[in-house]
């Protein structure tokens, strides 16, 4: 793919870093420097992502890395699940099953977008909220960790020069999906595509950070 310059703000060289993407001219997820790539990150859609994906090494750093982040309690209110190249065929029939099982009167149209939403991007793991019941650590505390694993986790996809794509969709929400991957007290926080961008990344809207972001008037 094309690699474009990103804009940037002048000022000491030393700190010199890259403003967030607003033109087609900008580079996504510009690996530089740990504040270029916060930046500038862009995930990539799926559907459009394409060989190669990480290798075996590169996942394991990716996934160690989706364990460092906030966890009040030290929890690991979290789990992760890698779905195999081999294993798409499996995972397209227990999605289309689990459609049906729920909708009997689906049509062509929206089994084929359970089985296509299976074979999408080389990579994929499933994250999966894990929240432990016994422990005097709020369950919103516990759910904003899985939260910052799954952002931590496209975080380091974005480092190893890969793309990815966090996608929920009608499969979180099933409990029959869910329970091909994890316990009844558990739920499906996301599917993690990961692979290479087949097209140039675009801008999506952002918010101005003068909408979100205010100073305490006390």
């Amino acid at each position: 793919m094309k690699r474009q310059p990103a804009r940037e703000i002048a000022g000491d060289d030393a700190l010199r870093i890259s403003l967030p993407p607003d033109s087609a001219t900008t580079m996504f997820n510009d690996t530089s420097s740990p504040l270029s790539l916060f930046l500038s990150r862009r995930s990539g859609k799926p559907r459009d992502m394409v060989s190669p994906g990480p290798d075996t090494t590169q996942m394991d750093a990716i996934l160690a890395a989706a364990t460092r982040v906030p966890d009040h309690g030290k929890l690991a209110p979290w789990r992760f699940v890698t779905v195999g190249a081999d294993q798409r065929d499996a995972l397209s029939a227990l999605l289309v099953e689990a459609y049906r099982a729920e909708k009997p009167d689906a049509g062509k149209l929206e089994l084929d977008a359970m089985d296509q939403f299976a074979r999408q991007a080389p990579s994929l793991v499933v994250a999966l909220s894990s929240p432990k019941a016994e422990s005097k650590i709020p369950l919103w505390e516990q759910e904003l960790s899985v939260g910052a694993a799954c952002m931590q986790l496209l975080n380091a996809v974005h480092a190893q020069g890969f793309v990815g794509g966090w996608l929920t969709g009608w499969p979180s929400y099933s409990d029959q999906v869910r329970d091909a991957f994890g316990g009844a007290h558990e739920r499906i926080a996301g599917f993690i595509f990961i692979g290479s961008p087949s097209r140039d990344l675009e801008e999506r809207p952002r918010p101005a950070p003068a909408d979100v972001i205010s100073h305490w008037a006390c």
